[in-house]
């Protein structure tokens, strides 16, 4: 077998384009060595698919579109063209013919969690839907209604009636997948019924858009219509819910995400439990730490998230305060905004959690007593956020915020500092994304108001060696941290 497989080798060298790999090939074969844990493919996935198919469904969603209004030009009576209209008129739309509503579909999958009928998919497969149906894969039809949904995460839970107990499926835990294991997607692609594919994990912890995305990358073939799906481990478990493909074209091109079932258990269990999710809010705006800002801030670390702006809410009722950089939050070590944003939108509302900040180089514990992020939002819209004597520093040409000033941008009245009226091509600020039109707030924790005043802060942190100042930003309604690399000024 030995010198066959070599033979082999050897005759497909030519046609190699990088041939220097070819004798450590040819090592490997002979000694047979093999990789440390690896597991061959199982010889069929059939036993599985068959024991889990019954809990997935084909989902048609169905929304009832307006009749477009009738076309009926003013013709003036005895007009040679009135019964010529008219007949062209009744001849497409006949008396006899009753009027009806156009009829939009959408086809996409699911699965069931409960034997009294509870059913998970996307939220985009069933969005304004006036009808959804679900079908089994034995054929059965059922009407569904939708229970619960949630749009940052793209998951809804439906509910279908039914007297008799209906197959299901459980959630895995999707922590445990490791970038290499099989996994199966089931579902309805391209509207062709109940259709299984397999592959690999091939990443975890991937983000799209959301702010609460985690998820699983896989080679499993995912089409349209795959939407909604589960993604089985090899124990049968729910891991992940089919959302997205990477495609030019649209097509299934090898690259799939579907959302760990870390994050949509949660989900559904709280639209399970109150038809609605609750979570977590702390109350304060938040930006990555850079390594220039950390070297503003004297900080080891980019680790951490950078408190940028706390309005009112639990935060600012707890004394957190902006230049705060939150390490720690109900125990549980905070390595970057995205950590925290889904750390606190996990936790229970009106919970009082310890959150370990550091301030000025020390550090500090506070207890905040949590809200509720719906609430926040809701009582947030329809208000929108409002936008944002002149000497050049650092590259900035800045003026002191006057009554003129501050109506003509309709500034709130909480809002003081430096207006940047323009930045030089090529300096550090442009650099740093600084634009004509946002206000300098503060110089590291000491509010602004003059451009003396950031000229003097930005001589005293030269005196002290220092390479960068930060400076908080103002732009649309949000602040920003942003740290100016300094230069000495000829």
């Amino acid at each position: 077998m030995r010198i066959d497989t070599i033979a082999v080798l050897r005759r497909i060298s030519g046609k190699l384009t990088t041939l220097k790999f070819l004798p450590l090939v040819i090592v490997l074969i002979s000694f047979n060595v093999s990789p440390v844990g690896a597991r061959g493919a199982p010889e069929s996935f059939a036993d599985l698919v068959e024991k889990l198919s019954p809990a997935v469904v084909n989902i048609t969603s169905t929304t009832l579109m307006k009749q477009q209004p009738e076309f009926n030009p003013s013709i003036p009576p005895g007009s040679p063209f009135e019964e010529l209209f008219r007949e062209f008129q009744d001849r497409g739309n006949p008396q006899n013919s009753p009027k009806r509503r156009r009829r939009g579909s959408a086809l996409g999958s699911g699965f069931i969690i409960s034997s009294d009928g509870f059913v998970v998919t996307n939220n985009h497969v069933i969005e304004n839907a006036d009808e959804i149906e679900i079908e089994m894969i034995d054929g059965t039809l059922i009407q569904a209604e939708v229970f619960g949904r949630d749009e940052k995460t793209d998951i809804a839970l439906l509910k279908v009636k039914t007297e008799n107990d209906l197959p299901f499926v459980e959630f895995g835990d999707a922590t445990k997948a490791r970038a290499g294991d099989w996994v199966l997607a089931i579902g309805n692609p391209l509207g062709q019924g109940f259709s299984v594919s397999a592959g690999i994990v091939s990443a975890r912890g991937r983000s799209l858009s959301g702010s609460y995305d985690d998820f699983i990358q896989t080679d499993a073939a995912i089409n349209r219509g795959n939407s909604g799906g589960p993604l089985f481990d090899m124990t049968g478990k729910v891991i992940g819910v089919n959302t997205a493909i990477l495609s030019p074209n649209g097509g299934s091109i090898g690259i799939g995400f579907s959302m760990s079932s870390s994050v949509v258990e949660k989900v559904v269990n709280q639209l399970r439990n109150f038809g609605e999710t609750r979570r977590g809010w702390l109350g304060v705006r938040i930006q990555d730490i850079s390594f220039d800002v950390a070297d503003a801030l004297g900080l080891e670390t980019t680790e951490g998230a950078l408190v940028t702006d706390v309005p009112d809410g639990p935060a600012r009722d707890a004394g957190l305060k902006s230049g705060d950089i939150i390490k720690e939050f109900d125990g549980k070590v905070i390595d970057s905004t995205k950590t925290l944003v889904r750390v606190v939108a996990d936790s229970a509302v009106g919970k009082s959690v310890p959150v370990k900040i550091i301030r000025d180089g020390k550090e500090l514990m506070k207890s905040v007593q949590l809200g509720r992020l719906e609430d926040a939002l809701a009582s947030s819209q329809g208000s929108k956020p409002k936008p944002q004597k002149s000497i050049i520093v650092a590259g900035m040409t800045l003026s002191t915020i006057t009554d003129e000033i501050r109506t003509r941008m309709e500034l709130d009245s909480d809002i003081d500092g430096l207006l940047v009226s323009n930045v030089e091509a090529g300096s550090d600020a442009e650099d740093k994304g600084i634009r004509k039109g946002d206000i300098i707030i503060k110089s590291g924790q000491k509010p602004i108001t003059t451009p003396m005043d950031l000229r003097d802060e930005i001589d005293n942190a030269l005196n002290s060696a220092r390479k960068s100042l930060l400076l908080l930003i103002y732009r649309d309604g949000s602040r920003r941290f942003i740290a100016l690399t300094l230069q000495q000024e000829k």
